[in-house]
């Protein structure tokens, strides 16, 4: 198995991939809108990834956040809200926006289930910072560490319930980035103090299964390398000061903050720590090259992928998601009222 999630061009697999792909063995895939049809369409290509490999509890992922990240659309689909409107209940009623949260997580999660997806990409612990780039924004869960926590672990446990694996993201912060990191590379110059308030929200959910790194430069700990490269960030900041032990991926590689070819960048994200790395758009002379340059997965990090995706089952006795949106519609509500 190679230590690496890829993309996949269009709503089937071509032959290409198929071939290459039974051969390479990743850890995994990423799903995205070019991938998606209807619901026939997208079970019966999950059905064709588990079978290619044999594996039933196959690392299947999307960003189904909600808000302006969401690769299923309705009318298909339902909407969901951006993370912004949990944080503005909470204002009002934390306990109803913790529940809200949960809520709408879960009913993620059967959406997804449905289909045979089993990672979301969810929930961001980044902590809101003002004058931050909106590339985080109304997708962030708030600007208070404890806040942001309580509500990230609410769509953990809903994500769960529902049969899905969530993603902590992105770590060690990316709340403070003043650049979007899909465009330019962002460079953090806050001290050491004030980088405990990005740091809290992941070290209070250090047990989540999964977590994705940012691409991000943090002058206070590595001046050199952003964090998806920095065996210092990754080593020191997120598996000790953090205490994370759970399944670590990059964020995808072909983000404009990163330089260099898409293979060697998929080696140095490994070589740096991470368990696994993130190629999203499914371009063959790339993903050759990235099977060519990796190692085989270490025996650590497939026992993490191993925990990771045995960490949730999902049950029988399931609530409509009708029900589930009803109950958080009318928490969100309260805001209105």
């Amino acid at each position: 198995m190679k230590p690496v999630i890829f993309g996949l061009s269009g709503e089937t697999l071509t032959g290409d991939e198929r071939a290459f792909f039974a051969e390479a063995q990743p850890a995994g895939y990423i799903l995205f809108k070019r991938n998606i049809a209807d619901r026939a369409q997208l079970r019966a290509l999950t059905d064709d990834l588990r079978s290619l490999h044999g594996r039933d509890d196959l690392l299947i992922m999307i960003d189904q956040e909600g808000g302006r990240v969401a690769r299923m659309q309705a009318p298909v689909w339902p909407s969901f809200p951006a993370g912004a409107q949990f944080d503005r209940l909470y204002d009002l009623a934390p306990s109803s926006a913790i529940a809200a949260a949960r809520a709408n997580a879960r009913a993620i999660a059967l959406t997804l289930a449905e289909v045979g997806i089993t990672v979301d990409a969810l929930p961001l612990l980044d902590v809101r910072q003002d004058g931050a780039s909106d590339i985080m924004g109304d997708r962030t869960l708030g600007a208070d560490p404890m806040r942001v926590a309580a509500l990230g672990r609410a769509t953990l446990e809903g994500l769960a319930e529902g049969g899905v694996v969530g993603i902590v993201k992105h770590m060690p912060g990316h709340g403070r980035a003043m650049v979007d990191s899909h465009l330019a590379l962002p460079v953090v110059t806050a001290n050491l103090n004030a980088l405990e308030t990005d740091l809290a929200p992941f070290r209070t959910l250090n047990q989540a299964p999964i977590g994705m790194t940012a691409h991000v430069v943090y002058t206070e700990w590595d001046a050199q390398h952003p964090a998806s490269l920095s065996p210092t960030i990754i080593g020191e900041i997120i598996r000790q000061r953090i205490g994370f032990n759970g399944l670590l991926m990059s964020d995808d590689l072909d983000m404009k903050a990163l330089k260099g070819s898409i293979p060697d960048l998929a080696a140095g994200v490994v070589a740096a720590g991470c368990d696994l790395a993130l190629n999203c758009w499914g371009k063959m002379d790339d993903m050759v090259g990235i099977a060519d340059l990796l190692p085989e997965i270490t025996d650590k990090a497939r026992a993490r992928l191993d925990r990771a995706m045995a960490s949730v089952t999902r049950g029988t006795d399931q609530p409509p998601i009708g029900e589930l949106l009803a109950t958080r519609d009318m928490l969100l509500g309260l805001v209105a009222a």
